[in-house]
């Protein structure tokens, strides 16, 4: 019995002598937020999506009414 007790405590005593290593870490670079507004579209860039899809639909509305 006290032989299995040392055989365990041996094991458990070299599973974390080889929890390290010599190499070097590696760190990868952070990551940079783009800042809002600092784009050339400016603030109204947004609304263009929104105003190309209503000159579609008025368009498409247009062009069924004939």
């Amino acid at each position: 019995m006290k032989s299995i007790a040392l055989a365990a405590a041996l094991t458990l005593a070299a599973t974390s002598a080889f929890a390290g290593s010599l190499a070097e870490p590696v760190v990868e670079a952070p990551v940079m937020a783009a800042e809002e507004g600092s784009s050339s579209a400016g603030s109204s860039g947004g609304a263009l999506v929104p105003i190309i899809v209503l000159l579609v639909i008025a368009a498409a509305v247009a062009a069924s009414n004939d």
